[in-house]
Parts: C-alpha cells; sequence; structure tokens
C-alpha cells in the first residue's frame, strides 16, 4: 500500500537487456547570458545585480501574451553551471512583485548564467522527435519493446491537443509501431545529457527512455 514519505524504486537487470535514453526541450533563447548575482534556492532576484521581474518585462514587453502572470510556461529560463556543458531549463512557478522575485522549478545557484527562453511551437515537436532519435540511435537503431514517455505538464499546457495529435504520434513515427508506448506527465524530469555525465533535474523536456530485451 503507497505511503507518504516513501520512494518506490523499480529495478531492470538481465544480460539481454538494452536501454537508452534521449531528453529534449525546445524552447528558443533569446537576450544576452547573465550572471546570477542574488538568488535563493528556486528564488531568484537578480541578474547581472538587475531585477529579473524588470529583465523580463524589458524584453517581453506589452505585447499580447506577455504576461507572466498567466503565460508563465510560455517564457522559461536557461541556466547553467561553469560545470555544465549543456543548460538546463528553469520553468516559472510564481511571481512575487513585491519582494522582485520569480520562483522557478528548480535551483538556481549563484555564480551560474541564465537566459531568457520562449515557446516556439514547431521545435517543441521537433525536439520530441530528436529525443526519441537519440534513444533510438543509442540501441543501434533497432525498434524498441517498450518506450516510456515522461513529459512536462508545462509543454502539455502549452501544445494542448497538439501533444496527442503532433507530439506524441511524431515520437510513434519515429520509433515505429511496433513497441508499446507508455509514460506519463511529470512536474520535472532526471537525464543526462551525454552518456556518462551526471543526470540533471529538467523541466518543460520530452524525455523518452526505450526498452529492448535480446
Amino acid at each position: 500500500m503507497p505511503k507518504n514519505g516513501n520512494i518506490v524504486l523499480l529495478g531492470f537487470y538481465g544480460d539481454g537487456l538494452r536501454i537508452s535514453y534521449g531528453s529534449m526541450g525546445g524552447f528558443v533563447s533569446f537576450g544576452p547570458q547573465r550572471l546570477v548575482t542574488k538568488t535563493k534556492g528556486n528564488v531568484l532576484f537578480q541578474l547581472d545585480d538587475q531585477p529579473i521581474i524588470e529583465l523580463y518585462k524589458k524584453y517581453l514587453g506589452d505585447e499580447k501574451g506577455t504576461d507572466l502572470a498567466k503565460n508563465q510556461f510560455n517564457f522559461p529560463l536557461s541556466f547553467r553551471t561553469e560545470e555544465m556543458k549543456t543548460p538546463v531549463v528553469r520553468t516559472i512557478l510564481a511571481i512575487d512583485e513585491k519582494s522582485g522575485s520569480i520562483t522557478f522549478e528548480g535551483d538556481i545557484s549563484e555564480g551560474g548564467y541564465c537566459r531568457l527562453m520562449k515557446t516556439n511551437f514547431e521545435r517543441l515537436i521537433n525536439e520530441a522527435i530528436t529525443a526519441a532519435e537519440t534513444s533510438l540511435s543509442s540501441m543501434g537503431n533497432e525498434s524498441p519493446d517498450l518506450a516510456l514517455l515522461i513529459s512536462c505538464v508545462g509543454r502539455k499546457i502549452i501544445l494542448n491537443q497538439r501533444v496527442e495529435e503532433e507530439e506524441v504520434e511524431a515520437v510513434r513515427d519515429v520509433l515505429d509501431y511496433s513497441p508499446v508506448i507508455t509514460g506519463f506527465y511529470s512536474y520535472g524530469e532526471i537525464a543526462h545529457f551525454n552518456q556518462f555525465e551526471r543526470c540533471e533535474l529538467h523541466n518543460q523536456t520530452m524525455t523518452i527512455t526505450t526498452f529492448k530485451e535480446d
């Protein structure tokens, strides 16, 4: 029986078992890279000593659809540390005008670097395809037996009905129609960028894990 405070782990083993993965986002970075100068955990106050909310207002302006309080999933943040070769995506969770801070879904450490990001619908679909192609190529382009798709709730909100009509179907086209496909929506995905690199917490990605038993 499930209980609060417990973690469920599922292990796979066997000499004939092959597992591969791919994880991609699809958001477009814009504006200069900026130094994180004031933050507390996942609450960001300043980039380059400038208030984060004012930077968003400056770059987004007053155009329709740029109200962060109503469209926060469309404008996540790209974040990386000195040690990270590839940045991760951080989703906006809450905006506090009084303190001038924005809370993100995942820690942002001082000394790291950020860029603003915006939604591009076609790139979201195309990067889901790339995630599927990456997982397939690691398996020698052989069709897997099972594919586990973990997408973010934020992507579902942005893509709406295009999730089933385009994103999932595009992944299915890459993986072929023989594997069983299952999955769920999450509030963050944990995956490598490349093999042997450490896992990172990602937001708003399509993360695909494929399984094949020889």
